[in-house]
């Protein structure tokens, strides 16, 4: 009697530290559990797509929650764990323009495409605003490709060539305003989203009894063609990257790292070291980048070519940096999200930092009407150098500006997006 009583006192005492045990665990965006912190109801559906456990109603109208496993990686785009950088200049200011100070500035972990947006890719949003927008927004989207034109040049091939010869495909997009650039990044976002829709959407189903009559699943909300937000299969949107998220991308500090948060040295260029030529190893002494070397010279000589690139290269041509980024210098310019003003660094917010008007900076004060200067709210920032730039411009801090409406031969773009909650191991 004793040993049994004994037994059931044991077994009690597992039972209810299992409990305990199961009760303290942590619930989290992927794992929120199978029923309510708040009130116990169980879920619709729980997050691994389970029904829920014995004893737990599941109710045909209840709160769903649906499998969750992070935010995927979009087409082409490299996760850039976010943190602490000096953003600045780190190279002497030969123009005396005094817009870019070092300052200490915070970003949030994002994501940026690893290549500039190719003229392949150009072509492919071409090919979808043709069938379903108007023909005036397909004319307003085309490159301008008389930026290769120059009275004293002969480019004609380029202006003729470049966007839609099949040896181009892999070129960096040229000749798109920073407006262009924007409007490509919205319909990237309808593309994608779209393309999740038709992948991980409701599917329909045929009937047993009838094999003809199809059925569908329950339907999932949708809105402008994506997924509702709530099922986890839709990407936040496509933009360009601020003029902070690029130049932290740029600098990828994160080679640098050795111990703690001690980090070895400041960059200059995207890589280590002050030198445009790799420093060691089998290429040993070949350059890191595409730019120009000096006066009238793109590429060095035949048979001993720097760069190789008289003009743009392929995106790929050269090692990426320590986030996995291509281009990130030289090649060609790339535009960002900011407005151009030359006090940026004083009207700062310290997390996260954008200037996306002329807030404690106003356009009225730079007199662009008086002909007193070229500042106004539709001048945008571009940076990174390009083919047809010295070094100095290849560093990361270093930028320039445009007006919003034109376009050159040495600008081009990448995509950037947002990272929201638990990074995902999906790459679409």
């Amino acid at each position: 009697m004793k040993r049994i009583l004994f037994s059931s006192i044991t077994g009690a005492l597992a039972f209810a530290l299992i409990l305990s045990g199961c009760s303290s665990k942590k619930r989290t965006s992927i794992d929120p559990g199978r029923n309510s912190t708040a009130t116990g109801i169980a879920y619709s559906k729980d997050n691994k797509g389970k029904k829920p456990k014995k004893g737990q109603a599941q109710q045909a109208d209840g709160f769903q929650v649906n499998a969750f496993k992070g935010q995927p990686a979009g087409p082409n785009l490299v996760y850039i764990e976010g943190g602490r950088f000096t953003m600045g200049t780190v190279e002497e200011d030969v123009t005396y323009s005094r817009d870019n100070l070092e300052r200490t500035v915070t970003v949030s972990s994002f994501y940026m495409d690893e290549t500039e947006i190719t003229n392949l890719h150009w072509l492919e949003y071409l090919h979808g605003i043709q069938k379903d927008s108007s023909q005036e927004f397909y004319e307003t989207a085309l490159p301008d490709t008389t930026v290769w034109m120059n009275k004293l040049s002969f480019n004609d091939q380029f202006t003729e060539q470049y966007l839609r010869y099949p040896g181009f495909r892999l070129y960096p997009v040229v000749g798109v305003s920073w407006v262009q650039a924007s409007d490509y990044c919205k319909w990237r976002t309808g593309a994608v989203n779209g393309e999740m829709a038709a992948r991980f959407g409701p599917k329909a189903k045929t009937s047993k009894r009838d094999r003809s009559a199809p059925t569908t699943e329950a339907p999932q909300a949708k809105a402008g063609g994506r997924l509702a937000i709530e099922t986890g299969n839709v990407l936040p949107g496509y933009r360009l990257p601020t003029e902070a998220e690029w130049e932290y991308a740029a600098k990828a500090m994160i080679g640098t790292q050795y111990m703690d948060e001690n980090q070895s040295s400041q960059r200059i260029y995207p890589w280590d070291g002050s030198s445009m030529r790799k420093p060691k190893g089998g290429q040993k002494g070949t350059m890191l980048a595409n730019f120009k070397r000096g006066r009238g010279d793109f590429a060095g000589i035949a048979g001993r070519q720097n760069d190789g690139g008289i003009i743009t290269m392929e995106v790929y041509e050269f090692p990426a940096n320590d986030f996995g980024l291509y281009n990130m210098a030289g090649n060609v310019n790339e535009w960002v999200y900011d407005v151009y003003r030359p006090n940026s660094f004083q009207d700062v917010n310290d997390l996260n930092p954008i200037r996306r008007s002329d807030y404690l900076d106003e356009e009225s004060l730079y007199d662009k009407k008086g002909f007193n200067s070229l500042i106004d709210n539709k001048l945008r920032v571009y940076k990174g150098g390009s083919w047809n730039d010295v070094a100095y411009w290849l560093s990361p801090g270093t930028r320039r500006y445009l007006d919003q409406d034109s376009s050159t031969a040495t600008i081009g773009f990448r995509c950037a997006m947002i990272a929201i909650g638990p990074k995902g191991k999906r790459k679409l």
